[in-house]
Parts: structure tokens; C-alpha cells; sequence
């Protein structure tokens, strides 16, 4: 069977297979119809382009690397490299996914345009592949599936499945405009992994049960078709970044802690889950800070809570997160966590935005953390250059960070000496 023929069969199936289309261009799309949608493509050269390559002058690296810019994205969240590198897509938390195109493989985008343009996406902050090259978009409420997207971007009509339907991933009542930025992974047993944010500061106690019950404040892993969902990891507050370690198959993610209680507590959070279940202490405990709401409240009975690999900066809000599998960087990096701290939001004196690593030791626990890449806030006045939201890498081993309030996606390689 020639790939053409498989591709076509893939698609078939994985339609079919998928729950009854409602929305009326998801419909037309899961019958092959035209939508009469149109592109909406971003300008990669200009003014605003020149004012983003201003921005690298200030941005600081390790010596033999350098940075710059890989694309100009809006709002550009958390990216998904496709399998054969033929494109990166990029969420976003409003309604647009994006497609970023470097054809010619010289490391600068050549085409930013918006990717399946007649689907109404809500949030589709979290885009991930699986080996097979199947793409889904986690949004607010509702899981999408397309099916060899790498080779079907380029039109507005792509073929797409639904993995959980609108309103079936948290109960529409507790939707909110707060936290809703959903990741996803594939991980090492081939079922899909996301997180959801629980949308309060800390949620109210009456909430409790139900959210534990549903995964809300919480990582939920199912079938690639939505079925056998469960709770997979309990005791969080809002992750926004997670990764599985490709030597052991674990489960690492970042986590965001409870606003109010001062500009240095509670530390953010890196963690490591070696089994299904485990508790990280949310909202009892943030980083081993006692959160006052929950001081009286009864802990789950018979669970010890997971505490975190590292303690990080308090507010400096660490999002998206990847393992480096690449064989480009040093070797002190092989192997180690890179991930995004996106900034302070209400600090007195703003941390982050910057790149941060952490070895891991021969135990597989992080080794400390430091400071990769730094320079998009400007200490002395306290604004905002852009802001890293997520890590990814190319094929070539350098590595893409996207920055949702510069509206561009940033690339970091290495250049060995020539001397």
C-alpha cells in the first residue's frame, strides 16, 4: 500500500472512530468538505520584526551559544515539533493555532500562517504529537485529533477527530478565564497526559472532592480516543509545563503557587512523579508552605504528600518544561530539564523571564537549578522585553523558546569554536 493510501486510510479511521462531529465545520471536516476558510498569515519581515531583533542585544546566554530570531508568532504559547520537523506549531491562549514553516532548513521561519482557520478554538494553549504524527490541541474544554497534520497544514481544512468533546473535559460550570491553559504530552505507555489547572487561587473546600474526583487541580492521562481516562497525578495547582524523562519514562512538571501570601512564599515547584496517584500537597501544602484556607482541613487519609524536586523563585511563574534529547549542546546539558520562567505578575519587584536548566544527578533527582538564558526583563525599570512561556528543540539539537508577550518565538544553539 503506497503512503498516500495509508494516510488516507488512517484518516478514515480515526474519524470514524471518533464521537459524532456537532459543530457544523467539524462536521464538513470530518467528511472531507470545504469550508471556504482562508489563511491568516503573519509577516515575518518589517517594522515588527526589526523590533524583535532589537530585543537580542539584550538577551544573555552561556559562551558558545547564540540567540536569535526563529519567528515572529502572536501570543505564542506552547509548541509541538513535528515528528519530521517539516513544521512547529504554536498555541496560543486566545483563539488562533499557529503553523511555522522554515522551508529551506536555514533555522528562520518563512511562513507564520494559522493552522485549521475555520475551527473556533477556545484556548488552544497546548498542542503535542504522538510518534505516529498525530497532532492534538488540548483547549479549554475540549480535546482535538488530526491526523497527519505534519502533511495536511498547509490547506484550511485539515482532517480532524474529537478526542473529548466540548464541555467534557471539566464540567462547563467550573470553565473559567483563570488557569485554563491546558498542556498535553504522549507519554511513554502511549496514552495521552493533560493537565488541568484548578481555575482558583485556592479552591474552596466544598470544591474539593468533586475537583479530586474529576482531575481538576490535577493531571489526567486516557486513550489517544478519550477512553479510560483517570486521575494520574493529584495535589497541584496549576502546571502549565510537563515532560517525561526519556531514560525512565517519569513524569516531571512545573507547578505555579498560591498568589497573596508575600513576594517570597511559597518557592515554585519542580517535581518528579515516579507512579500513577502520587499527591504533591495542593492546597494543603505549597512547597511545603501551609496554605492558611486548608489549616484544619482533614489530608487525604492514608497519603503522603510528594515533596518537590526544587524550590524555585517565588513568583517567577515556571511554565513549559522539556527534556533535552538533542546530541548539539554541551554535554553538561545532556540529558537535563530546560524550562520557562514566564515572570512575575504581581511582585513587588519583578523575577523571571528566562530560560532555566537543572542537571539531573546519577539518582535521577534535579541537581539545583540555574539561570540558562536571561535578559527579557529589564531590572532597571522593571518591564517586560518578552516573557518565555515554553522549551522545545529542533531536529538539529538547538532549541526554540516561545514568548507569548513579544509575540515571537526565540531560538538558542550552539556554535562550537572554530579556533
Amino acid at each position: 500500500m503506497t503512503t498516500a493510501k495509508i494516510l488516507v486510510a488512517l484518516i478514515a479511521t480515526t474519524i470514524l472512530a471518533g464521537p459524532a462531529l456537532a459543530q457544523s465545520n467539524l462536521e464538513k471536516l470530518g467528511n472531507m468538505q470545504a469550508t471556504g476558510a482562508t489563511h491568516t498569515e503573519i509577516a515575518q519581515d518589517g517594522e515588527r520584526a526589526d523590533a524583535l531583533r532589537d530585543i537580542l542585544q539584550h538577551i544573555n546566554v552561556p559562551d558558545g551559544f547564540e540567540v536569535s530570531l526563529y519567528a515572529v508568532v502572536p501570543d505564542a504559547r506552547s509548541m509541538a515539533v513535528a515528528p519530521q520537523g517539516t513544521v512547529v506549531f504554536a498555541g496560543t491562549r486566545k483563539d488562533k493555532v499557529w503553523s511555522i514553516v522554515d522551508r529551506d532548513r536555514n533555522r528562520v521561519a518563512d511562513q507564520v500562517f494559522d493552522f485549521a482557520p475555520s475551527i473556533t478554538f477556545d484556548i488552544p494553549n497546548g498542542p503535542c504529537f504522538s510518534p505516529d504524527g498525530f497532532l492534538y490541541i488540548a483547549e479549554r474544554n475540549r480535546i482535538l485529533q488530526f491526523p497527519a497534520a505534519e502533511f495536511f497544514f498547509e490547506g484550511p481544512d485539515p482532517a480532524v477527530g474529537v478526542v473529548v468533546d466540548q464541555g467534557e473535559l471539566i464540567p462547563p460550570e467550573e470553565e473559567s478565564f483563570n488557569h485554563t491553559a491546558r498542556v498535553c504530552r504522549i507519554g511513554p505507555d502511549g496514552k495521552l497526559y493533560v493537565s488541568l489547572g484548578q481555575p482558583f487561587n485556592v479552591q474552596p473546600v466544598e470544591k474539593l472532592e468533586m475537583y479530586d474526583e474529576i482531575g481538576i487541580g490535577g493531571i489526567v492521562r486516557m486513550n489517544t480516543d478519550g477512553s479510560d481516562r483517570e486521575v494520574y497525578t493529584r495535589g497541584v495547582r496549576n502546571s502549565v509545563g510537563h515532560d517525561f524523562n526519556p531514560e525512565t519514562g517519569e513524569l516531571w512538571w512545573t507547578d505555579n503557587q498560591v498568589d497573596g501570601m508575600g513576594d517570597d512564599i511559597p518557592p515554585g515547584e519542580l517535581n518528579r512523579q515516579t507512579e500513577a496517584g502520587q499527591h504533591f500537597g495542593f492546597p494543603w501544602t505549597n512547597s511545603r508552605v501551609e496554605i492558611p484556607e486548608y489549616q484544619g482541613v482533614p489530608r487525604p487519609e492514608g497519603v503522603s504528600f510528594v515533596e518537590p524536586q526544587l524550590e524555585l523563585t517565588a513568583h517567577a511563574a515556571d511554565l513549559g518544561m522539556s527534556f533535552y534529547r538533542g546530541d548539539s549542546f554541551p554535554d553538561q546539558y545532556q540529558g537535563g530539564i530546560f524550562w520557562a520562567q514566564h515572570g512575575s505578575w504581581n511582585r513587588t519587584t519583578p523575577v523571571g523571564a528566562r530560560v532555566m536548566f537543572t542537571a539531573l544527578d546519577e539518582e535521577g533527582n534535579a541537581a539545583g537549578a540555574e539561570v540558562f538564558a536571561d535578559g527579557w526583563l529589564d531590572e532597571a525599570t522593571g518591564e517586560y522585553r518578552g516573557r518565555p512561556m515554553d522549551i522545545a528543540f529542533l531536529r538539529d539539537g538547538s532549541m526554540l523558546v516561545s514568548d507569548d508577550f513579544a509575540g515571537a518565538i526565540w531560538r538558542i544553539a550552539h556554535v562550537p569554536s572554530t579556533e
